[in-house]
């Protein structure tokens, strides 16, 4: 064997097609899954078409220590000091409910044009202001799905609208995890999901068919 003739030109496996995430994906309010029906509620949880993709982001925050002496980084004097977990998507229908998730607004019959309703700043931010929930799910070629799911987001962006002829107007927005309020605040309530490899998936049900008799 000569030398270097091991090295390979790519990362290609013979799973590398299945595993690439492909398409937009589609991102959801109030997902859950039904122990009973072994199911997703994905059609009625649907929050809005989008336009352009979404681009999710979790970030640890890391401080180093600081050890007289050392110039570089050394392994385990890192400690996790926080994170952060933003989703931003840009919807391309401008509902109600969208207005009202990008503002912190109430909503109202307007006194002031028959049969409007009109949406008005609202100094306070309500327990309403935060979705609980909030999902991206995205498609593997092979389509089975991966769910990224925050327990509650808030929308941090605000509205910003533009309109053009011959396109249809898609404000970015964008949600920020956020943890519920518990005196041990250190951690986010982000989950990804994902479907077990066939072969774990058999060797679980091998095992919990195990003494089991006809």
């Amino acid at each position: 064997m000569s030398v270097g003739s091991e090295f390979k030109s790519s990362g290609i496996t013979k799973d590398s097609p299945e595993n690439m995430l492909l398409g937009a994906g589609t991102i959801h309010k109030g997902l859950k899954y039904d122990p009973v029906k072994k199911a997703w509620n994905f059609s009625e949880s649907l929050l809005f078409a989008t336009s352009g993709g979404s681009k999710l982001k979790i970030k640890p925050t890391f401080t180093d220590y600081d050890v007289d002496g050392a110039t570089v980084k050394i392994k385990g004097f890192q400690r996790k000091t926080g994170e952060t977990a933003t989703l931003e998507t840009n919807p391309i229908e401008i509902t109600p409910e969208v207005f009202k998730m990008s503002l912190v607004g109430d909503e109202k019959d307007s006194e002031i044009a028959e049969g409007y309703k009109e949406i008005t700043s609202r100094a306070l931010i309500t327990e309403g202001d935060y979705l609980e929930n909030l999902a991206y799910v995205g498609k593997k070629a092979n389509g089975t799905p991966v769910i990224i799911i925050f327990d509650y987001a808030i929308c941090t962006s605000g509205l910003e609208l533009e309109g053009k002829n011959k396109e249809a107007s898609t404000p970015t927005l964008e949600f920020e995890c956020v943890a519920e309020t518990s005196p041990e605040a250190d951690r986010l309530p982000w989950h990804i999901f994902y479907p077990k490899a066939d072969s774990e998936a058999n060797t679980n049900t091998d095992a919990g068919n195990k003494g089991k008799t006809e």
